[in-house]
């Protein structure tokens, strides 16, 4: 192979929230899926956590981005940049040139040909020589290390920032699923409306984000594992003085209700679905919860009583799908389930 024509592989979780670059079987990149451009030039002024750290703070000649809503690309060119400035950070310093990429990237199973067509055309400008996709319940349950190839039956519910992925896998694809735009980001929307309704505070998308991680829970009991209040600072929204409000994880768990029960509607719409033989197998293997979703407290245990069948909260589930990815990338001719 010569010299200029180097091929680097990475794997690719592009998700609402964070994206996660694996390289040569390493996380070399997790940071947060925003991006941050002067308004006059629209040039990319910084990416991931520098630009996280601009959002809701920027003034005017800068506007901070989340080019991706609902698990799919919202904003074309500001999603490019982003992965070009991600994919950046991937590269030695000591390069000459970028060098051409072979890519595997997860993308929600919901996904039209459309949305499907918008990831690879991204990746395809920000130097993707070689572009698969993947689903993401496929890549997680790969990423978990389940035989996913196997004559069984295995559930996978990944609850990212945008979207909620249910899907039934056996034999190397994906027999039943369901994707549903209900997942961390409205669990935060939860939170900034409650704040506003019951405290007559105003919190901004970042201080309820930090309200969730701090004191999130979808049980109203915890036992011994129940967490300290955090105490929310913010403007009075009528009269705009500063106020301190301590938040227990009881009243989030109320707040938080009604967007967890959509999430079990779909899981038991996902059940329904599948065929008796699959169903038994999931009995008994178990479902497994994967994304950042999966870390809200007392989710595994609410959902193994709802439903009598026992919930697995996956170990490392916020790089499950990063992890699967990278397992599908050294298997692109093996596994018959990524596209081109």
């Amino acid at each position: 192979m010569g010299f200029f024509s180097f091929i680097q592989e990475i794997a690719m979780d592009l998700g609402t929230a964070n994206t996660i670059i694996i390289s040569d079987d390493k996380i070399v990149v997790d940071e947060p899926s925003v991006v941050a451009l002067d308004r006059r030039t629209d040039k990319m002024i910084a990416v991931g956590t520098a630009a996280k750290m601009m959002y809701e703070k920027e003034q005017p000649n800068i506007r901070t981005i989340r080019p991706l809503r609902d698990g799919v690309i919202a904003d074309f060119s500001a999603c490019e940049q982003m992965m070009r400035g991600l994919i950046k950070m991937v590269h030695s310093s000591h390069r000459l040139f970028s060098p051409s990429l072979r890519m595997v990237i997860g993308v929600p199973s919901g996904s039209t040909e459309v949305e499907l067509r918008a990831v690879r055309d991204s990746a395809e400008h920000a130097d993707g020589r070689d572009v698969y996709l993947i689903f993401e319940p496929m890549a997680a349950a790969v990423g978990i290390g389940l035989d996913v190839e196997a004559p069984t039956g295995n559930m996978i519910v990944d609850i990212g920032g945008g979207t909620t992925e249910i899907a039934v896998i056996s034999l190397g694809g994906i027999v039943s699923n369901n994707s549903i735009k209900v997942a961390g980001d409205d669990l935060t929307a939860d939170i900034q409306d409650y704040m506003s309704r019951q405290h007559n505070v105003r919190v901004s998308e970042r201080m309820a984000e930090r309200i969730k991680i701090s004191v999130g829970s979808a049980l109203t009991d915890l036992g011994d594992e129940a967490p300290e209040d955090f105490m929310v600072v913010g403007p009075n929204k009528i009269t705009a003085l500063p106020m301190e409000v301590p938040v227990c994880y009881q009243e989030i768990a109320h707040c938080l209700d009604r967007t967890v029960a959509r999430i079990e509607t779909a899981v038991l719409n996902a059940l329904e679905s599948t065929p008796p033989e699959l169903y038994a197998d999931i009995v008994s293997n178990g479902i497994y919860l994967t994304g950042g979703g999966a870390l809200l407290r007392g989710l595994a245990k609410r959902l193994t009583d709802k439903f009598y069948i026992q919930f697995h909260v996956a170990d490392d589930p916020l790089h499950c799908v990063a992890k699967g990815a990278g397992v599908a990338l050294k298997n692109v001719e093996k596994f018959s389930f990524l596209m081109r």
